[in-house]
């Protein structure tokens, strides 16, 4: 057994035999049911069909918004639509609930129609189909993607009514199946001297970026046409689109048609006018590309009311830079910290969630967690990122987030 793998199995059996005593108690005297009389009486159910749907009862939805703030408009208004973490358990997101994030609305792409130019510095230029890409070798790989707007809600004030849909509803993780990069590369022969990739997509907009071909992009970036097992949703880039784990949503190309290969950077609108950061002293930063190290308490978090007592804190962490390797929970306002389970398996430039037991005093407090990756990268509190990034920029926010609690109960977002 690896060494590592044994460390988080040791790990996992010294939590639930130091929790299950607490916990259980409490859950025990919760439940006060002797019977199942009062039990609906079971009896033949509705008939199989294509595709499972979900439960009436189980209400799940994103939330279309254009600018932050701006909230629950029409459709038809909206670059964006959150994923509601509050009401989602585990680490991978459901297909229909991966956040969204388009510039031209979704185009409706013929498979059979659509190609793949691969061209520039290269000895060999290629044209692929969907096809193609299914005949080639594949990886598999539980990727997280994360928009750079996410947490824009909190640069300059906080707004208390908001959920964590709200705050951080643009970053979702789910499994990802496709060619590797570096296939594709040596396919065409790649000149040496060419360290850039231009990326365009199929949409109206014509998203395309510059990216620089670090040994960590050509070893871990790759083409993808699956997404949790099928293939990728029109609104997640069907028929194929890019992935770049670790790196910035709109580098995560979608609808991919075209990848050129030069010896710069394009400059493209995308690079220049836009998904660039500026900074408190006027200068604007360009190829921010990483998203850092980041966590969300998701439960309790934003709208929730709880009851003093027994509670189960919850929350999903991920970095850009690699592998989660502690997240800490503080519940009296970031002066004291504990160290939470993370739930394994704990995977590279995935979502980890996180949890703890808490017995709340009905006292009024705040609730906050902050993330440190196996490269050592600490989640920062609010004070030290707004005296680095200043308050004009807008996109890579990662502050840790903090929820007030108040004598009754209620959960509210606010500034630390």
């Amino acid at each position: 057994m690896p060494e590592d793998y044994r460390d988080e199995v040791l790990s996992r059996r010294w939590f639930l035999t130091a929790t299950a005593g607490a916990a259980g108690a409490a859950i025990a005297s919760a439940a006060s049911a002797e019977t199942l009389a009062d039990v609906p009486d079971r009896g033949p159910g509705a008939d199989l069909s294509a595709h499972s749907e979900r439960s009436r009862f189980a209400k799940l939805d994103r939330i279309p918004e254009s600018t932050p703030g701006k909230r629950n408009i029409d459709p038809s208004d909206a670059i964006n639509s959150k994923t509601p973490h509050q009401k989602l358990v585990g680490n991978i997101t459901p297909t229909d609930l991966h956040y969204e994030r388009s510039h031209s609305g979704v185009p409706d792409i013929d498979p059979t129609q659509h190609r793949l130019l691969i061209h520039g510095m290269v000895g060999k230029p290629l044209v692929f189909s969907v096809d193609d890409l299914r005949r080639m070798p594949s990886v598999t790989r539980i990727v997280f993607i994360e928009c750079t707007g996410n947490g824009w809600e909190n640069w300059k004030k906080a707004d208390p009514e908001v959920t964590v849909q709200n705050t951080h509803g643009l970053v979702s993780t789910n499994e990802w199946t496709g060619v590797p990069l570096k296939f594709l590369v040596d396919l065409v022969a790649k000149d040496k001297g060419a360290n850039w990739m231009l990326a365009e997509g199929g949409d109206g907009a014509g998203v395309d970026r510059s990216i620089p071909l670090t040994e960590e992009i050509m070893n871990e970036a790759f083409v993808a046409y699956g997404q949790n097992g099928e293939p990728l949703r029109p609104a997640h880039g069907f028929p194929m689109r890019l992935l770049m784990p670790g790196f910035e949503g709109n580098l995560h190309i979608k609808w991919l048609r075209r990848l050129k290969f030069g010896a710069a950077p394009w400059m493209t609108r995308w690079e220049t006018a836009r998904y660039t950061q500026l900074l408190a002293d006027g200068k604007a930063r360009q190829f921010q590309l990483r998203m850092e190290t980041n966590s969300v308490i998701t439960q309790p978090s934003g709208m929730m009311q709880i009851q003093p007592g027994y509670n189960r804190i919850s929350g999903l962490a991920w970095s850009g830079h690699g592998k989660i390797a502690n997240v800490e929970i503080s519940t009296d306002g970031a002066k004291t910290w504990r160290q939470a389970q993370l739930t394994l398996p704990v995977l590279s430039k995935a979502q980890v969630r996180f949890q703890m037991d808490w017995v709340w005093d009905g006292k009024p407090t705040k609730i906050v967690s902050r993330s440190t990756d196996e490269k050592g990268n600490v989640q920062p509190d609010r004070a030290s990122f707004i005296a680095a990034m200043g308050t004009n920029a807008l996109f890579h926010y990662n502050a840790q987030q903090t929820w007030s609690i108040d004598e009754a109960g209620r959960v509210r977002n606010v500034l630390a």
